[in-house]
C-alpha cells in the first residue's frame, strides 16, 4: 500500500489503543475514501482489511475457496455471508490487527453487519463508523471529467487538471480517452448501486450506537477531511465510547 502524508503536525497525536478499535469505514465511488484510509493506517499503525483483495487474493491462489467463489461468480451468484464473515474473522485474529484495523467493503448487507457486531464481541474491539457523505453531483463532474492518455497513462481531468492542450496529452500529444468507468451514465449507475446498498446499512449503524462519524466529503480537500475525522476519532478513543 502506498504511504500517506498525515497533514504536518497531527502525525504523532497521543493515541491511547489499548484497546482494539474497529473502524469502518463507507465512501462511495469518488469520496476520496481511498486516500483517507491511507492517511487512517499511517497515523493509527493497524491494518486496512478490503474484503475484495482479500477475495481475489483467494481466486489467485486457486485454493478451494478461491474456487468455489470463481464457479459461483460464473453462475451469477454473490459470495455468501458465511464465506465472508469466515473471511473477516480470520484476519482480524491475526497479530497485526491486535490494536485494531479498517473495515472496506465490510459489512455490505445488514446480516453482515449483526455477525460482524459479534465478531468485534468476540475479539474485543470497540467499532466506530465514519461514512462519508458526497454531493453526487459534485461527484459525477469530478469523476465524468476525468481523461487518461493511453499511451502513457497520465490521468487529467477538465476541470481540476487539464492538459494544456484540450484533449491532447502534454507529454506525448496523444489523444486522451474517458474510460469506460468514467462515463456519466456508468458513475451514475454506480452510485445509484452504492445508495441502495449502503442507506440500510447507515440507518442500522444509526440507530444502535451514537458512534457514527459522517462528515461531507464533496468540497474539502482530502487532508481537510482527515483532519476532521482525526480529531472526532481522538475525542471517541481518549473518551472512553470506544471499548471492549
Amino acid at each position: 500500500m502506498t504511504s500517506a502524508v498525515a497533514p504536518a503536525g497531527e502525525e504523532h497525536l497521543p493515541l491511547d489503543l489499548a484497546k482494539p478499535v474497529a473502524i469502518i469505514l463507507f465512501g462511495s465511488p469518488g469520496s476520496g475514501k481511498g486516500t483517507l484510509s491511507k492517511y487512517l493506517v499511517d497515523w493509527l499503525r493497524i491494518p486496512q482489511i478490503s474484503t475484495g483483495d482479500m477475495l481475489r487474493e483467494h481466486i489467485r491462489a486457486g485454493d478451494d475457496l478461491g474456487r468455489a467463489i470463481q464457479d459461483g461468480m460464473r453462475a451469477g451468484k454473490l459470495v455468501s455471508d458465511e464465506s465472508v464473515n469466515q473471511l473477516v474473522f480470520e484476519r482480524i485474529q491475526q497479530p497485526d490487527a491486535k490494536r485494531g484495523f479498517i473495515l472496506d467493503g465490510y459489512p455490505r448487507t445488514p446480516a453482515q453487519a449483526e455477525e460482524m457486531m459479534r465478531l468485534l464481541t468476540n475479539v474485543g474491539a470497540g467499532e466506530v463508523v465514519i461514512h462519508l457523505v458526497v454531493d453526487y453531483n459534485i461527484i459525477i463532474s469530478r469523476m465524468s471529467g476525468r481523461r487518461v492518455c493511453p499511451k502513457c497513462g497520465t490521468l487529467y481531468n477538465a476541470v481540476s487538471r487539464p492538459p494544456k492542450v484540450d484533449g491532447i496529452c502534454d507529454l506525448d500529444g496523444t489523444s486522451l480517452m474517458i474510460r469506460d468507468d468514467d462515463r456519466e451514465e456508468v458513475v451514475r449507475e454506480r452510485l445509484a448501486q452504492y445508495e441502495r446498498q449502503t442507506q440500510p446499512l447507515i440507518e442500522f449503524f444509526r440507530a444502535m450506537n451514537d458512534r457514527l462519524i459522517e462528515v461531507d466529503a464533496s468540497r474539502e480537500r482530502p487532508e481537510a477531511v482527515f483532519a476532521r475525522i482525526q480529531s472526532r476519532l481522538q475525542v471517541l478513543i481518549q473518551g472512553g465510547l470506544v471499548q471492549a
